[in-house]
């Protein structure tokens, strides 16, 4: 079956190379039985590919299950994917079979594989390993032949790490990882999708189907779309039931936007957060940003004090006009990149009294400052460290995305959202 074929009969729309490869990895894999992990953020369709690995398997004519991993509390999730034995915990008044036992001969999708309980991690391995399980509350081991097709929006590996991911699991789950891209990285497939959305909603609620001009097409295109495929969909249908016009320009289909407000602070080494000093990262940036302002405002004020203090003139003689500019100048640019600064006002002129080799300050008024309101834009000091840091570590992005305290997939996306290049 063609790749066209595959996208037809499962409603999948979209041309683009990400896209693609994850698919046809599906269909390869598909044939085999192989555990499978797809990832992916949370909107993007991941249930999707595992229904496509299902039907093109040998196992198609058997069961398939999606289980929520996450919506299982952890003292039940046992039971229901392994079963119990009646007496086995209150409430249990029958023996009850688990997902495993229902589904042998099938497959098994478990979505949110990274809020699974690490005691049933350890149970899933061994199905993995050995086709083996117990039910809770019973001591007889039964065999299973399931196939387990993973999902997750989780890094799962910087889990393993933490603690909260076994390790030995990850790499039993990923024999053949699947990377499902994000709608962001999809630019070319966002019409596409919501043309398709808006024709399905105008036939479901008898009205014709909304149109974008080239404007609106064009915002829609650069909305970031956190929530993916899923919350496109939702925004068609919004627009399907409340516009006013069938034809919607720039303004129109911005009022339909939300506001993203995604956060895009880059995340701190966790010794900050431990403290339990501050809130949350903005204050611990923001303390950052003001102890280095006091710091850069006591360097200048020393610096002050040595061009007015007539007893240290033998020493400011012996600095020459180049490098006392240049110190000047470092000490300013630092603190323009503060939250706030305060602007020197004197002019600093080359000694031109050859007897006392004294500078001469064309300002009297040297304590004079100037109180200057600078941008407190979190966005635009976070690009600043990204660039400072690339620069620091000469475009070796995994020490910089280590000396931000962020991870390098992270850093990855951050350089595209800037349009950061390697310095």
């Amino acid at each position: 079956m063609d790749l066209q074929s595959i996208k037809n009969r499962f409603g999948i729309i979209g041309n683009s190379p990400e896209l693609n490869h994850a698919l046809n990895t599906a269909v390869q894999v598909a044939a085999t039985d192989l555990t499978v992990l797809i990832a992916g953020e949370s909107g993007v369709g991941k249930e999707v590919f595992s229904q496509i690995i299902h039907a093109l398997s040998a196992r198609k004519h058997n069961n398939f299950i999606a289980v929520n991993c996450g919506a299982i509390p952890e003292g039940t999730i046992d039971s229901e994917l392994f079963g119990h034995e009646k007496g086995s915990f209150t409430g249990a008044v029958d023996n009850r079979k688990g997902y495993f036992e229902t589904v042998n001969g099938g497959t098994i999708f478990l979505d949110e594989i990274g809020e699974m309980p690490l005691g049933t991690q350890a149970r899933l391995l061994r199905v993995l390993e050995t086709g083996e399980f117990i039910r809770v509350g019973s001591s007889k081991v039964q065999k299973t032949d399931v196939r387990v097709v993973a999902a997750t929006n989780r890094e799962l590996l910087e889990h393993t790490g933490k603690g909260k991911f076994r390790e030995d699991l990850y790499y039993r789950l990923s024999t053949v990882p699947i990377r499902v891209p994000a709608l962001r990285d999809r630019k070319d497939d966002i019409i596409l999708l919501f043309r398709k959305f808006v024709v399905d909603f105008a036939e479901r609620y008898k009205t014709s189907p909304i149109q974008l001009d080239d404007d609106a097409k064009n915002l829609l295109i650069q909305y970031p779309f956190p929530g993916n495929v899923r919350e496109l969909k939702n925004l068609a249908e919004q627009i399907s039931v409340l516009s006013k016009t069938k034809v919607l320009n720039a303004l129109q289909l911005n009022s339909f936007l939300p506001e993203h407000t995604n956060n895009r602070m880059p995340v701190l080494a966790s010794g900050f957060v431990s403290s339990g000093e501050f809130a949350n990262e903005r204050e611990i940036l923001y303390k950052l940003f003001f102890d280095m302002k006091k710091d850069v405002t006591e360097l200048k004020k020393m610096f002050v004090e040595i061009l007015k203090n007539p007893s240290l003139a033998n020493t400011a003689a012996n600095i020459t006009k180049e490098s006392l500019l240049k110190d000047y100048n470092v000490i300013h640019n630092d603190e323009q990149q503060i939250l706030a600064s305060h602007t020197v006002q004197p002019t600093i002129v080359q000694p031109i009294n050859t007897n006392n080799n004294q500078p001469v300050i064309m300002n009297d008024d040297i304590q004079h400052h100037e109180e200057v309101e600078e941008s407190l834009n979190i966005m635009d000091k976070e690009k600043e460290l990204i660039i400072k840091a690339l620069k620091k570590h000469k475009s070796r992005r995994k020490d910089a995305s280590a000396d931000l305290g962020i991870s390098e997939r992270t850093l990855y996306r951050k350089l595209k959202e800037y349009n950061i290049e390697d310095l």
